[in-house]
């Protein structure tokens, strides 16, 4: 095989560099690169010798420069995208050496899809798809300053790498559990919870923390579904990180990380930082959620808006989102939701007097001692609700019945029973059996759902009077809500019959004492593999999927 080559280090008539043809970190439309004089291709990647701004080369070859420009038009015009292409100049004449699309940022991504629509190169359905859906995530999240990052890095600051499950930049003090990160946020101290691995009783701790890090887990773990519902930064699965609880430390290596620490997580690489690094605020969050900055001062959000445009014209799904609360709601109405999709209800019941009443319930001896714990809880939840169906107007809200196993909202440290046990009133001996006996060989298929209505119909009963109270509070303030009922975990239609029929007998009492009626659906979730084998017979009960 015989190659003709060029040289760059023939004398000072001749040099090397790469560039692109735009911005690659911004994608601003301005020519980007970097090229050294009298040298070979490598020299300007090995950082032997410091390169100089493209630009430059106006000043030391005028008419290779004049060349490049026109060559910068002719690829993009060609090729319809950024471009990344070497070049070599020997002995004053220009050689391209090689070309390909050149590798953005997400931000330089939507920029450039945006401006090459602009500029009659591309259409918006082309546009559309030059961008990644986590590139177009990537403008709503926190960044890192670029020159911190690049500092710690230099420094061997980065100690570990886990998944990056929550996107984002989070800086925060280390706590190990989830009443400290309330207690240290509450004084203003910016935290990041580091657990093992998370559970639904973490809830409020991860809503208090800036970040949240975990040993264990993947990209669909407890910590990672809630942190991106959240729009918390998460890194989970960061098995070189041995977490201590006893002695409060996280030890990497030879590293030892202790409680009060200042760790950086980066949850667009899965990166652990040692120390503080700054961040910068996202401008669409600032536009959207904060509304601290205007629309038409941000760039950023002039790009992401006129994209989201193009895609609600081609569009054929409509799409929803999680939210457990009436903020988590409003910032979903924001970013363009057309309803909820899951509200989850157990989240509303961890925290203060709520899981206090929860384990009252679950402690119960006696049916109407149950009841009374249940009525504490009625008003709580509806509150809630009125809260979502205002925020969410005429948009459809799916609220899902109680789903996890009891057990869940139980302590299970020594130390934890005997502190409920005392605020409870109750010997702790009644906890320990309580929590020994709800205890579930496998959780996933337990004891939990639909299979908790059935056996504690009140519970159901419960919780369709607080969705449909609170709907009828909002349809009497002028809003025409829409409320969809989900019954979890069903695997047989006769569960879904059983439990429907509960919401739909409590609907009609609602109703009877609200002098009003709202439309609502009753449904479940085919989640399980037996609910998919009979989904025709429980499409007979069923009102929505």
């Amino acid at each position: 095989n015989v190659q003709a080559m060029v040289y760059g280090n023939m004398g000072e008539d001749s040099g090397t560099g790469v560039a692109f043809t735009r911005d690659p970190a911004t994608g601003e439309n301005v020519f980007y690169g970097e090229f050294l004089v009298n040298a070979q291709g490598e020299d300007v990647v090995a950082g032997v010798r410091t390169p100089r701004p493209v630009k430059e080369l106006a000043q030391v070859f005028p008419e290779v420069y004049q060349q490049l420009l026109e060559v910068r038009r002719t690829l993009e015009t060609h090729l319809k995208d950024m471009q990344d292409f070497e070049f070599t100049v020997e002995r004053g004449k220009l050689y391209m050496l090689q070309t390909r699309n050149g590798k953005r940022t997400g931000l330089a991504a939507i920029r450039i899809a945006v401006d090459m629509v602009e500029e009659g190169l591309i259409t918006p359905e082309e546009a559309l798809k030059r961008v990644e859906p986590e590139q177009l995530n990537q403008l709503l999240r926190p960044i890192f300053d670029p020159q911190a990052l690049r500092q710690a890095r230099e420094e061997k600051r980065v100690v570990a790498k886990g998944l990056p499950a929550g996107p984002g930049a989070a800086s925060g003090r280390v706590v190990f559990n989830a009443p400290d990160a309330e207690e240290w946020a509450a004084r203003g101290e910016k935290v990041l919870l580091v657990r093992i691995e998370t559970s639904p009783e973490d809830i409020k701790g991860m809503n208090a923390a800036v970040g949240i890090l975990t040993a264990r887990g993947g990209m669909t773990s407890h910590a990672a579904l809630v942190a991106r519902q959240m729009g918390k930064t998460c890194v989970v699965g960061c098995e070189a990180l041995k977490v201590d609880y006893k002695a409060r430390t996280i030890t990497v290596d030879s590293t030892v990380i202790r409680e009060g620490d200042w760790v950086s997580i980066d949850g667009f690489t899965g990166e652990v930082i040692l120390g503080k690094l700054e961040t910068r605020p996202s401008e669409v969050v600032q536009v959207l959620i904060e509304k601290s900055l205007a629309p038409e001062k941000s760039s950023s959000y002039h790009y992401f808006s006129r994209l989201m445009e193009w895609a609600d014209k081609v569009r054929r799904l409509r799409v929803r989102a999680n939210a457990d609360q009436p903020d988590q709601a409003a910032n979903a109405v924001a970013f363009g939701a057309e309803g909820i999709g899951l509200c989850r209800t157990e989240h509303m019941f961890f925290g203060g007097d709520r899981i206090t009443a929860m384990r009252e319930m679950i402690l119960a001896s006696t049916p109407e001692e149950r009841q009374k714990a249940l009525d504490k809880l009625l008003p709580m939840q509806r509150e809630d609700f009125v809260g979502i169906f205002r925020v969410m107007g005429e948009r459809p809200v799916t609220i899902r019945t109680l789903d996890p196993p009891l057990h869940e909202f139980l302590p299970h440290t020594e130390a934890e029973q005997r502190e409920v046990a005392e605020a409870m009133g109750v010997p702790v001996e009644a906890i320990r059996a309580k929590v020994a006996e709800l205890h579930e060989a496998n959780p996933m298929l337990g004891h939990r759902g639909c299979r908790l209505g059935i056996v504690y119909p009140e519970i159901t009963r419960m919780q369709a009077r607080a969705i449909l109270e609170a709907a009828c509070q909002v349809k009497k303030e002028g809003i025409d809500v829409h409320p969809e009922i989900m019954i979890p975990l069903v695997g047989n239609v006769r569960e879904l019959t059983d439990q429907a029929r509960h919401v739909r007998e409590v609907a009609e009492q609602v109703f009877a004492e609200q002098g009003v009626r709202v439309d609502y659906l009753v449904g479940t979730m085919i989640e399980v593999p037996r609910a998919a084998l009979t989904a025709g017979e429980i499409a007979r009960e069923a009102e929505f999927f």
